[in-house]
């Protein structure tokens, strides 16, 4: 069982440690196991969920490869996904879900991206947002040789430095599982580095707590919404006030004021389009859009000179991620700074200034955004570089 692992991981570039346990892979990683479960049981239909988010472009097309190979072995595939190019590229037939429902049915060569985004909002779906020219600021983030271990004990991040303005957005570019949780956890304060300094608007932030970089106006919008993100068992409206509850206008000294903190929540729901029964309604209830969404009013919300999005589209519709992204380009705009991690090439280049690619932990390169190559970035995530930063 082991050996033919290998070879199907070897074969289809989906690598993953077979000695770890589950608990200690990254999301990314995790997926990677799934696909390589159903192909190790030549399972004829595979149910492939968002399978590109943890792939290099080179892999995504291996992947395509894959499918179609099965397909002429009389198999079928079904394949979900948010991301328009991927449909046109994979499928035969596609199917358009609305809350639930099929609202729209059509052969694949019959259409495009930019229809089917309209079928599947409602509206034309902007997939250029107008941001303001490119005019950075002083250094708003400075990692200065910075390593850290991973939950094995491993190293996770390995002499890593760069540097993130103010008014900037730097996007990370990586497969899942390369060191991007752990570099957004030791900017955040919930990982310790074990190497090189940490600096927020020129004050050493070094191994600080989550609390004293919070108080730095620094924003986290977690990879794991679930268990990080939000705590599921709480309400919508105490989940939006967790970053604000220690202040005014929703505290008075010690004492909460619950009517605030309700007419806070309200406000928030309504801006960022929060589907919910009402601002009490358990998070754990919502759909896993709706969480994420709280998640970003209330990191967005608070975040006064750095925040660090983590797949912050990630489970979001094509309706949703536009928003997103005028979000976090309208933070830009504003002179904040943005470290945004994506899988999504396309996400990166339409909203980044610069782009670092990251693998096992080094940054490869780090370039500018409207200078770059997709299939030579796909050979820096692989790896295929032996000089680091």
């Amino acid at each position: 069982v082991r050996k033919q692992l290998m070879e199907l991981a070897s074969q289809y570039h989906l690598s993953v440690d077979p000695d770890a346990c589950i608990w200690q892979l990254s999301v990314g990683e995790q997926q990677r196991v799934e696909i390589l479960k159903l192909l190790y049981r030549n399972a004829e239909v595979l149910i492939l969920d968002e399978p590109t988010a943890v792939l290099t472009p080179q892999e995504a097309h291996e992947l395509n490869r894959v499918i179609k190979t099965m397909k002429q072995e009389g198999k079928s595939a079904i394949f979900i996904t948010h991301k328009m190019e991927e449909v046109i590229e994979f499928s035969d037939r596609v199917m358009v879900l609305q809350k639930g429902r099929v609202v729209a049915e059509t052969p694949t060569s019959e259409t495009s991206p930019k229809e089917l985004a309209r079928m599947m909002v409602g509206r034309e779906v902007l997939f250029q947002i107008e941001r303001k020219p490119y005019s950075p600021g002083k250094a708003i983030l400075e990692l200065s040789h910075i390593e850290a271990l991973g939950d094995r004990g491993l190293p996770a991040l390995k002499d890593l430095s760069f540097s993130l303005k103010a008014g900037e957005i730097l996007g990370i570019a990586g497969v899942d599982g390369n060191g991007q949780r752990e570099l957004a956890e030791v900017v955040t304060g919930l990982r310790k580095s074990t190497k090189g300094t940490l600096k927020i608007a020129d004050k050493d932030m070094t191994n600080k707590s989550p609390l004293e970089i919070i108080r730095e106006g620094v924003a986290h919008i977690p990879q794991d919404r679930a268990s990080v993100g939000a705590v599921g068992d709480l309400s919508v409206a105490s989940n939006l006030a967790m970053k604000q509850y220690r202040s005014k206008p929703l505290a008075q000294g010690i004492i909460l004021l619950p009517k605030r903190i309700i007419d806070f929540a309200r406000k928030l729901i309504d801006k960022f389009r929060i589907a919910t029964p009402s601002p009490n309604t358990q998070v754990k209830f919502l759909s896993g859009g709706n969480v994420q969404k709280t998640i970003l009013a209330r990191e967005i919300g608070a975040a006064r000179s750095l925040i660090i999005a983590v797949y912050p589209s990630r489970g979001l519709d094509v309706g949703a991620t536009e928003s997103v992204r005028r979000q976090l380009i309208n933070m830009r705009d504003e002179g904040l700074g943005v470290l945004l991690f994506s899988e999504d090439l396309d996400e990166l280049m339409q909203v980044s200034d610069r782009i670092a690619v990251i693998f096992e932990g080094r940054i490869m390169d780090i370039f500018d955004a409207e200078n770059i190559d997709i299939e030579h970035i796909g050979m820096l995530m692989a790896g295929m570089k032996t000089e680091v930063y």
